[in-house]
């Protein structure tokens, strides 16, 4: 029944699938769960292994904590997002501690992260998939930190309303200041600031449902 259940997610998800043997495909899916996490729930908690986690529905952030408790988002994961930093023990090479927790109710396969090593130590195609995987993500929290470091404030607004956007199909981000200035590890005063300074100029409508985008060309005229 597991099999069944999973090897369909698996097999557009795992490049690999139809290189291992049956053997290794019935032991993952029997080592795979489907959990469901309510808004606010931690999902994933430091440098523990909790398994390579799929999302099939919903929004989970993964960040980076401060001793004093200050976190920045390194990226977001949607439906059909993948996440590898959550299984340490999969990926040695990751010692730092990273954060998920879900940003809305939502619905992901895990698949046990012993489990899923064992299965790589004999596959190496498995192996060089996980490297990849987490390489790509890496590309994102370099993208991340780069804006932090070397970007302006309203060059990086102006990067977030148009990519948010894009990713959902809208005209209006459905975000609260606080959510924004989360995700783009700043603070809301400062994006409260630069959101009623891009409604000035004419560029966004902000209102309690979120901040609706009114000249899109002259916010990705910003981000160039």
């Amino acid at each position: 029944m597991a099999r069944a259940m999973f090897e369909p997610v698996f097999k557009e998800m795992f490049p690999f699938w139809n290189e291992i043997t049956e053997l290794d495909r019935d032991y993952i899916c029997q080592h795979t769960l489907a959990l469901t996490y309510r808004k606010g729930a931690n999902i994933h908690n430091g440098n523990e292994c909790s398994g390579v986690i799929l999302v099939r529905s919903g929004s989970l952030r993964l960040y980076m904590m401060s001793d004093e408790g200050k976190d920045i988002t390194l990226y977001r994961l949607h439906e059909g997002d993948m996440c590898m930093l959550s299984a340490s023990c999969v990926l040695e090479a990751i010692t730092f501690d990273v954060f998920i927790d879900a940003e809305e109710d939502s619905e992901c396969y895990v698949v046990s992260g012993p489990a899923f090593a064992a299965i790589s130590e004999r596959n190496p195609s498995i192996k060089i998939f996980s490297l990849e995987t987490a390489l790509g993500r890496f590309s994102d929290v370099m993208w991340v930190m780069q804006q932090i470091l070397f970007m302006s404030m309203d060059k990086r607004l102006a990067i977030f309303l148009s990519d948010e956007a894009a990713r959902t199909g809208s005209d209006s981000v459905q975000l609260t200041h606080e959510q924004i200035a989360k995700y783009m590890g700043s603070a809301r005063e400062v994006v409260s600031r630069m959101l009623k300074y891009f409604a000035n100029e004419g560029l966004v409508e902000v209102s309690r449902k979120g901040v609706k985008l009114l000249d899109k060309k002259r916010l990705r005229d910003l981000t160039l």
